[in-house]
């Protein structure tokens, strides 16, 4: 059940991180739906590495939220299971 959270979590920053990439229309509803959720999930690391190309920082930045929360809710599953 954790890692199925952390993975939906990773899920909608890889989503985000997609439509970023892609260029997707920014002023669509769905768009600002993965928006929405994506930038708390984000925790700390947007802003973490300055880059100047915004796609890169996006997927940088983002891509290590995904990571955070595929390792940290693996970590917890794993202290629960014993």
């Amino acid at each position: 059940m954790i890692t199925g959270i952390g993975a939906v979590f990773a899920l909608i920053e890889v989503i985000y991180i997609l439509m970023i990439l892609l260029g997707a229309n920014a002023g669509n509803a769905f768009f600002g739906f993965i928006r929405g959720l994506a930038e708390p999930l984000a925790l700390f690391f947007p802003g973490l590495f300055p880059i100047a190309n915004v796609q890169l920082a996006v997927l940088v930045n983002y891509g290590l939220a995904a990571v955070f929360w595929l390792v940290v809710t693996g970590l917890v599953a794993r202290l629960f299971s014993r």
